[in-house]
């Protein structure tokens, strides 16, 4: 979680990932930071990020991103 948390951060430093909820619901994350997040999770973890799991709920907070990628690997 803490490597999630630091790529997180490397993408938009001045949001609060610990506490923030609606990363896609309230546009904090754009499509482009959403392909860059993917394209980092793939190469950092060794996953394979489908188009099925590209979908709000996985990518709304650092918890929902983190139980998808353990449940990817």
């Amino acid at each position: 979680m803490e490597e999630l948390l630091k790529i997180l951060e490397e993408l938009k430093p001045d949001v609060d990932f610990k506490n923030e909820t609606g990363l896609i619901d309230n546009a904090i994350l754009d499509s482009f930071d959403i392909v860059q997040l993917i394209t980092t999770l793939k190469e950092t973890f060794d996953i394979d990020i489908t188009p099925a799991d590209i979908v709000p709920e996985n990518f709304n907070s650092a918890e929902s991103l983190w139980a998808m990628v353990e449940k990817l690997q």
